[in-house]
């Protein structure tokens, strides 16, 4: 079974990778890991922090850990460069664990994508910085970030 194209295909302009990065950071507030794993080639390898994850089937167990994990997750990502099939990707989210402490965690991630516009790797470096509720600054009802809001750049971060 032939896998779906996903557009914006590469090669990328500076357009589509934003494009392609904005798509990727609602997938992800959507907290969907069978409908996020849709995104990456049946394949796709990860690093993860120091996690090795393999295929789509992984990428799911994965994303169910981390969610269950890290609740009230909202996320913000933004592109950092980019060239014919890759992306560089800075983002933060804020999330917080079951005793109720928040977290702001950043990172890193590099992508390569497939002619088809799947991800084929990911490659995340993340940190996670306690916060306290007052200085959350990703306050939208959970899901989809509000067009409005303002970015990882315009908020400092």
């Amino acid at each position: 079974m032939a896998e779906t194209s996903r557009p914006p295909l590469p090669p990328f302009t500076k357009e589509t990778a934003a494009q392609k990065v904005r798509m990727a950071e609602d997938g992800w507030n959507s907290r969907d890991p069978e409908k996020v794993s849709l995104v990456y080639t049946i394949d796709s390898t990860w690093r993860n922090r120091a996690e090795f994850i393999n295929g789509r089937k992984e990428i799911v167990e994965f994303l169910r850990r981390k969610w269950a994990r890290e609740l009230d997750y909202r996320l913000i990502k933004e592109m950092w460069a980019f060239t014919d099939n890759r992306i560089a990707v800075r983002f933060a989210y804020e999330w917080h664990d079951d005793s109720g402490e928040w977290f702001r965690s950043y990172g890193n991630e590099n992508w390569e994508f497939d002619p088809s516009g799947l991800m084929k790797r990911r490659i995340a470096s993340i940190n996670d910085l306690p916060i306290k509720e007052k200085e959350r600054k990703y306050r939208w009802p959970l899901g989809r970030r509000p067009d409005n809001h303002p970015g990882l750049s315009d908020l400092g971060l």
